[in-house]
């Protein structure tokens, strides 16, 4: 009934072995010599007494040697803990106290960080062997991964998924997104996280067609990388879309093979339809999370700008996705009202490796995730997305969504990307901040940010509009790509703009005068 990780990859082998299918600007393997290519590299791990069930470290980059390491691991049963290869020492450390990995693959340059007494260390390079039949050695409920998702402080909470949401995932995206053996698809999205191992991976394995693996976004390269390898599919998170606009603009951007690009949540409608005007593409919106790769989308046909679509279901299983709208007490509410989404479908989580606390306050025991995410329903089955369920401010009295708010301060034309938090406020409840990312022309004085405040207020009511400003060069980010806000600096640093006293805290005495 539910095909698992290898299994997708055999099957692809066995239906066309010499289609080309793992593209770089290095190389180019078909989908058999991939997989034979897997096989060799499993029967490796196999000889170093790697198991069913044994935990194995990746330091992840996106590149093939990685990518068919992962898929050697998962083939034998085991579990795949991919890491950030960007983060810290701390965090590696952290994430090796949590998992006590069996082995550790990685490179040269990541090598020295491990202690001998972590695991056994494989080299990802000399990791390939003679060419070998892929192992399908894993069952559909067996866990294939431990994703690292932001949690408490020095602590991950690493999500497990199985075999079957990934083979869910993997069927499902061709079909959501219209996908044939005739697409290329291309990531730059990290291996670490569920979007391009489940989507793009997976998705092109189940429907035949090509992955092109970039080993990181950039903007100025990305266009040109479509087109050199003929990508007719991409997926995007984050500030992607918009650093891709921010580019200068050249006559012959819509001259690419690109069709179709994966995103969420969706950009304002004006927004969304200026990207597809320049690049050429049609954009198709979604929703989904690390927990559960089955959440919502775009249906075929439609066009619902702003929303994140409706439940996702299985092209070959039919109705497998249920969704719910409920309140603080669990109880379901009528179309229109804000509240949590909660979804229900065999690709959910079985929980939080090591943390049974969480997981109990997550899933319920009637298999309902919640996803923290706040959002109304038109009673017609569409959701729109409102805030993170944790991230709602009040202040004056009033509830607001911190994403209402940033969402009106990136529609300005010199800012790139957006964080809204609260901070403490003298009166009570909270004052609003705003870290903004402007655009590399911006000179950032009190003249631009009052700009912005002025910008902000004739979009939102007075009590959204943010007190406090503050540029930066970059958002932080969690190892999934979401905005760190708890890594904002914090208190009133320096090149922070009130818009009540009209001063920086750089040009205010220590009294405050």
């Amino acid at each position: 009934m539910y095909r698992t990780i290898p299994e997708l990859l055999v099957d692809a082998a066995a239906r066309a072995p010499d289609r080309a299918w793992l593209r770089t600007d290095e190389l180019e393997l078909t989908f058999g010599a991939a997989a034979g290519e897997v096989g060799g590299r499993a029967a490796a791990l196999a000889g170093s007494g790697i198991g069913h069930g044994d935990l194995v470290m990746l330091t992840a980059r996106t590149t093939p040697a990685y990518l068919l390491s992962w898929l050697a691991v998962t083939s034998l049963g085991a579990v795949a803990v991919s890491t950030n290869p960007a983060g810290t020492p701390a965090e590696l450390a952290g994430l090796l106290e949590q998992t006590r990995p069996r082995a550790i693959i990685t490179d040269s340059e990541f090598r020295p960080l491990f202690d001998p007494s972590a695991g056994e260390i494989l080299d990802v390079d000399a990791l390939s062997g003679s060419s070998s039949d892929v192992p399908t050695r894993a069952a559909p409920d067996d866990i294939a991964v431990l994703i690292p998702t932001s949690g408490p402080t020095g602590r991950s909470k690493l999500v497990m998924q199985t075999h079957r949401a990934y083979g869910m995932a993997g069927e499902g995206f061709p079909y959501w997104m219209e996908l044939t053996e005739n697409d290329r698809l291309m990531t730059s999205l990290p291996l670490f996280h569920v979007n391009a191992p489940a989507y793009s991976v997976l998705g092109s394995l189940a429907c035949g067609a090509g992955l092109v693996l970039l080993p990181r976004f950039s903007a100025s390269d990305f266009i040109a990388a479509a087109r050199r390898h003929g990508a007719t599919e991409f997926n995007a998170i984050g500030a992607m879309l918009e650093i891709l606009m921010r580019q200068p603009e050249r006559e012959d951007d819509a001259d690419n093979p690109l069709r179709l690009c994966y995103t969420g949540p969706s950009p304002v409608r004006e927004r969304h339809l200026a990207i597809e005007r320049r690049f050429g593409i049609r954009i198709v919106c979604g929703y989904a999370m690390s927990e559960s790769p089955y959440g919502t989308i775009w249906p075929h046909g439609t066009r619902p700008y702003g929303t994140l679509g409706t439940i996702r279901q299985h092209p070959r299983l039919g109705v497998v996705n249920e969704g719910r709208v409920v309140d603080e007490a669990g109880i379901d509410l009528a179309a229109g009202q804000p509240g949590e989404l909660l979804l229900r479908n065999p690709a959910v989580t079985p929980g939080y490796w090591g943390m049974p606390t969480q997981t109990a306050a997550t899933i319920t025991a009637d298999g309902w995730l919640h996803t923290g995410d706040l959002v109304t329903s038109d009673g017609a089955g569409v959701y729109t997305f409102v805030a993170r369920k944790k991230e709602v401010l009040r202040r004056r009295g009033e509830n607001l969504s911190p994403a209402e708010v940033e969402d009106a301060i990136e529609a300005h034309p010199s800012v790139v990307e957006c964080a809204v938090v609260g901070v403490p406020s003298d009166l009570s409840e909270e004052e609003i901040k705003a870290f903004v990312v402007l655009d590399d022309s911006v000179q950032c004085d009190a003249v631009d940010f009052e700009q912005l405040r002025a910008w902000a207020a004739q979009r939102l009511s007075a009590f959204k509009v943010p007190r406090y400003w503050q540029r930066l060069d970059a958002l932080p980010r969690t190892p999934t790509q979401r905005v760190a806000k708890h890594r904002m600096p914090a208190g009133h640093p320096p090149g922070e703009y009130d818009t009540e006293t009209g001063f920086t805290a750089a040009e205010k005495g220590s009294d405050g005068d």
